[in-house]
Parts: C-alpha cells; structure tokens; sequence
C-alpha cells in the first residue's frame, strides 16, 4: 500500500488560456493541438529531470527535484509553443499559462496535495498568456543562477492561505530559439493548412476546418485541372491527365495523414501510398493484379506501427 509522507518539492502547473473559447470555435482541433503542445511540454519536463502527475481537462501539474531545472523547462516550454504559434492564425493560437512554487507538499503514492500545489496553481492563473509566475521561494533559488530577467508582480493572496505570496514573472522569449521555432512551425504548418481543407471537402473530418487551403496546393490543384481540361478539348483517345490528378490526391492525402487525429499518422500514411499503388496498377491494367504484393508488406508494416505504439503507450 502507498504510504503518506511530507517532502520539499518543485511544483509545475500550467493550464491553457481561453480553452473554452477555442473548444467552442472548433473542437477537434483544439483537441488535437492540445495534444501535439502537451506531448512537446511532457517531453522538455521529463528532459530537465521533471515527473508529470496528473494532466486533466486542458491542465497539466509535474514536479521537480531541482527548481533551476523547472524554471528552465517552463523557459523552454512557452518558447517552444511560442514558435508553434506563430504558425498559426490567431484564433486558433494555444497559449499556456504556467507557475512555478517550491513548497512543502504531502506525497500519497504518486500525488501530491497540499497549500504548495495550491500556490503553483494560483500563479499558474495569475500568468499572462505564454507567460511563467514564480513564487518568491523559487525567484530565491534561482535569481542568481540563471542570465534571465524577473519582474517583481508584487503580493499574490491565495485562497485559504493568511500571507499573501511575494510573486515574479519569468521574462520568456529566447530570440534565437523563437527564431528557430518559428521556423520550424512555419514550415509545418504548409502541409497542415492544406489537410484541414482536403478533410473538409472530402469529408475525413467531422467537424469542418476554418482554416484556408494553403497557396501551394491551390495553384497545384488548378495546374491539375488546367491539365485535365487541356487533354479533353485536345482529345485523341488517351486519358494522359490522369497522372498529374494522381500526384495531387497523393499529396494531398500525405498532408492529411500527417495531421490526422482520427487515427494513427503513420498508419494513415502507408494507407495513402497503399492507394496510389492500387490506383496505379488499374491505369496501367494488364490483367494482374501486382499490387497485392506491396499492399501485403503495407499492411505488415502497419500492423508493426500499430503495435510498437500500443507497447510505448
């Protein structure tokens, strides 16, 4: 059975800003998003040595066994969002709001409760958008150890708690990492643009996507019907159009696969190309049917996707 014990711990505790507002104005992809951002931020707490204890609804508490290490992560976690952000339009743009306290808390196997957690989680609401609140126990461990700056927000009452809490906020924003993040989502998010308007039209998606197909596509698509209009009013007997159609729809179905939250990406992806390898054995027909032997090794390779996946989660 788990025993109750006291320990000093550093509590970690974010929560998304404005998360009814964007589960009203799409809800499947606010839940994807959320997703893809906290499987980023569980992955730089656990890389700074930090636990995740419980993640509900849109919040997340972990904990930390040095605070430098926690205020580094939280640092790395808005800009790493940050750079996913500015990818996207502004109404769809997720924002943590995170804080940081060192306190004394009761462990009860792997929970933990008490007036820290409340502390954390009253800094956490106290954030700005992207931004980071530490308590005064946490600005005295780490004032001098790190080279970022610190705003003194003045005293922070918390309920159920007589003192009110001295409180700073973590200046955030590394301009070289944001550079780089920004990049990063940039680039990403051309073939996401793409796939929510491929979901909505073809129907892949229940809820239909705000988002506007990217410039990319749209030009492909039209090269694409150029083409096939060309061959029609130039006919003599031979479909050629077919080839460059197929190539769109190929990648077309890739950048929804790549973003899909229906179901397994890369699942989805062989899906795709076991597609194209079927319709490429029927425009090119000689009464075999070739394509049942790579369609075999596409579903050997997804049943092993599926099942390493099952094993890691």
């Amino acid at each position: 059975m788990a025993t109750t014990h006291r320990k000093l711990t550093t509590i970690f505790s974010a929560d998304v800003q404005g998360y009814s507002r964007l589960m009203e104005a799409d809800e499947e992809r606010t839940l994807a998003t959320l997703k893809q951002y906290r499987d980023a931020m569980v992955r730089l707490i656990e890389v700074h040595g930090g636990r995740v204890i419980n993640t509900w609804g849109d919040g997340l508490i972990a904990e930390f066994p040095s605070v430098v290490e926690s205020v580094r992560a939280a640092i790395d976690v808005q800009n790493e969002l940050a750079g996913r952000n500015a990818g996207q339009p502004s109404e769809a743009r997720m924002e943590f709001r995170i804080g940081i306290n060192l306190g004394d808390v009761i462990a009860d196997g792997e929970d933990i409760y008490g007036d820290g957690v409340n502390i954390a989680a009253r800094l956490q609401s106290s954030a700005a958008p992207g931004g980071i609140v530490i308590s005064n126990t946490v600005h005295d461990q780490v004032r001098n150890k790190m080279t970022v700056g610190f705003e003194f927000l003045g005293q922070l009452s918390v309920k159920n708690i007589s003192e009110a809490v001295p409180s700073y906020a973590v200046q955030v924003g590394d301009l070289k990492n944001a550079r780089a993040y920004a990049a990063r989502a940039e680039e990403e998010a051309r073939p996401q643009a793409a796939a929510a308007e491929w979901g909505r039209t073809t129907g892949w998606t229940q809820v239909a996507s705000k988002k506007t197909v990217s410039r990319s596509f749209s030009v492909m698509g039209l090269v694409a019907l150029g083409l096939v209009a060309i061959n029609l009013f130039t006919w003599q007997g031979t479909f050629w159009a077919v080839w460059p159609v197929l190539a769109y729809c190929v990648l077309a179905g890739l950048s929804w696969a790549g973003t899909t939250s229906l179901v397994d990406r890369k699942v989805a992806s062989l899906g795709v190309i076991g597609a194209m390898i079927v319709a490429i054995n029927f425009l090119t027909w000689s009464g075999t049917f070739w394509a049942k032997w790579p369609l075999l090794a596409i579903a050997i390779a997804a049943g092993l996707s599926r099942a390493m996946s099952r094993k890691r989660s």
